[in-house]
């Protein structure tokens, strides 16, 4: 019993659980709201691939001092200073985009772990169908359009550079937007989420020296934006009518119709991870050949 009553008294009673004040409560709760926004921001933009980079180089700087590469721990050390400043320069519209919807958002509505708005696809086969009714009326008559389909990483530094839309999706709209000698046919259409985002946006061109030279300048900003990004980008040529996909850096030309619908239909689907979470019930509803 005396052996029992020391155990309790060494090693269980400094388990007790600490005073909580409201002081404390506070500070959990906007840290935790912080940290679960940091994530997603990471997530929504070009950071989410520099994250796996630096993981990446954490498990390499972490053999490094298990194995004392002592070179390569001093490659790390002088270039840690350089690299965060590289990383502010780089990363300065997505940041300046984060304080500018800091500003505008609503505080109280966001206090909900909700990622893409508790739906299990991003597109409805409505939405589907009427990308590629869209896309092959536009071709049979040559019409040029650029239509950039978003996944995981949203493209809000393109999105600001074009005119807002916020539409459902249908191919009588798509194909208007695209229509010659009209406002909004010059640029690339943004769709989200069974959404027409914006339209006339102006997207990265791409440097690729090994993109054949026939092909102009709306090819390039649909390479260019796969480049950057995770989404799949469907390319109309003005000169033959072909349709083209570019998706993780490469370009698919003359693709028919069952092709596109099945890529649509693969990008459609989301991961098990991004699935809703929500905490708080006032929260947002809201060139291969």
């Amino acid at each position: 019993m005396d052996a029992i009553i020391s155990f309790f008294k060494n090693y269980v009673v400094w388990l007790t659980i600490p005073e909580f004040t409201i002081t404390d409560i506070l500070e959990i709760v906007i840290i935790a709201y912080a940290f679960y926004h940091i994530i997603l921001w990471i997530k929504d933009t070009r950071a989410w691939m520099l994250l796996k980079g630096m993981i990446v180089l954490g498990i390499i700087f972490l053999v490094a001092v298990v194995l004392e590469m002592n070179v390569v721990l001093w490659v790390f050390r002088n270039a840690m200073v350089v690299g965060i400043m590289a990383l502010i320069v780089i990363f300065q519209p997505e940041l300046r985009n984060a304080l500018e919807q800091l500003g505008r958002k609503n505080i109280l509505g966001s206090f909900s772990f909700d990622n893409q708005r508790g739906k299990n696809e991003r597109y409805s086969e409505k939405s589907i169908q009427a990308i590629v009714k869209a896309v092959y009326d536009m071709a049979k008559v040559k019409t040029g359009a650029l239509i950039v389909v978003e996944k995981e990483i949203q493209c809000r530094e393109y999105e600001r550079t074009g005119i807002p839309i916020d539409a459902e999706i249908s191919s009588q709209l798509i194909v208007n937007i695209f229509e010659h000698n009209t406002p909004l046919h010059d640029g690339a259409v943004l769709v989200r989420d069974n959404r027409i985002v914006a339209a006339t946006c102006y997207l990265p061109l791409s440097n690729n020296l090994e993109v054949s030279k026939e092909l102009g300048t709306r090819h390039r900003a649909g390479l260019g934006i796969s480049e950057v990004s995770d989404s799949l980008t469907i390319i109309v040529s003005e000169e033959t009518g072909f349709v083209s996909l570019a998706c993780d850096g490469k370009l698919y030309r003359k693709i028919d119709a069952d092709t596109l619908q099945l890529k649509l239909a693969e990008t459609a689907k989301r991961n098990p991870e991004e699935k809703k979470i929500m905490w708080w019930k006032g929260g947002r509803k809201k060139d291969e050949k």
